[in-house]
């Protein structure tokens, strides 16, 4: 009787153990793109020797092979400059495809903001503040390609120099432009204002700032470049998007007044 017990609990276990359904597994990932943004104001190509030299710039820009970068203080066709068409030259140098944001009539040229990409520029999208009160006029660039076959819109700005309300007013304006725009979105640029200013923190309440997002050890100051005190450039993200920031760092570089930004950084695309 012990044994006819023992075998038809046995059995009865084995049964329960056989009858468990199998070990599911996780479904499977989605496909992501990997993506590096750099962000640099260029201080029109001088570095900290006051000598103009974009191909110190643009060794900068290879040495880190960024997809995408924002860059502030371009010079076109300006006499301080040589007349040099400062976007373009990069833009040779590099390898890369241009985008360029006139905000300002300067010594018979022009001055502003732009973009270089190493994916084909499919859109461009150009927006003056109306802030007026600071001489150096100022405005936003956006531009539009295609990662891993997602439509990515890409911003690059430089906000007001002297006071914050004047960045308050101009953030104000970039994020009513940029809300026109759905979807994934990466905006960069010269905010001229530190984590604790509360222009940052408006347009942090849309953006997540990659530098915190990656954990990064280091401080992430970027000016002036010889002895860095302020973190005052950004890479900034929508959230929702199927970004997620991997690294962040800085590049100690004299090649301007402030060191570069960067991100490495994935984006989920579609299947097929």
């Amino acid at each position: 009787m012990r044994k006819l017990v023992f075998w038809t609990f046995w059995f009865a276990f084995v049964g329960g153990v056989i009858a468990l359904p199998p070990y599911s597994e996780s479904l499977p990932l989605p496909p992501r793109a990997k993506l590096r943004v750099m962000s640099y104001n260029i201080h029109v190509g001088v570095g900290m020797d006051k000598r103009m030299d974009l191909q110190r710039i643009a060794a900068v820009i290879n040495q880190e092979q960024p997809d995408l970068v924002g860059l502030q203080e371009v010079d076109r066709g300006v006499k301080r400059t040589q007349g040099v068409d400062e976007i373009a030259e990069l833009a040779r140098l590099t390898r890369m495809e241009y985008a360029f944001a006139h905000n300002l009539d300067y010594e018979g040229g022009q001055y502003g903001v732009a973009i270089l990409s190493r994916s084909p520029i499919l859109k461009t999208d150009h927006r003056m503040y109306l802030n007026k009160r600071e001489a150096e006029r100022r405005g936003l660039l956006r531009i539009e390609v295609k990662i891993g076959g997602q439509t990515l819109s890409f911003a690059t700005t430089h906000l007001d120099y002297q006071y914050e309300d004047g960045r308050i007013f101009e953030a104000g304006q970039l994020l009513d432009l940029l809300k026109a725009h759905p979807g994934p979105m990466i905006l960069v640029g010269d905010f001229n204002v530190e984590p604790k200013g509360d222009s940052y923190k408006l347009v942090t309440a849309y953006f997540r700032d990659a530098w915190l997002e990656s954990k990064a050890n280091e401080t992430g100051l970027s000016y002036p470049a010889d002895k860095p005190a302020k973190r005052i450039d950004y890479i900034l993200f929508r959230p929702n998007e199927g970004i997620r920031v991997k690294r962040s760092w800085t590049v100690n570089t004299l090649a301007s007044d402030h060191v570069p930004v960067l991100a490495d950084m994935e984006m989920t695309v579609p299947k097929g």
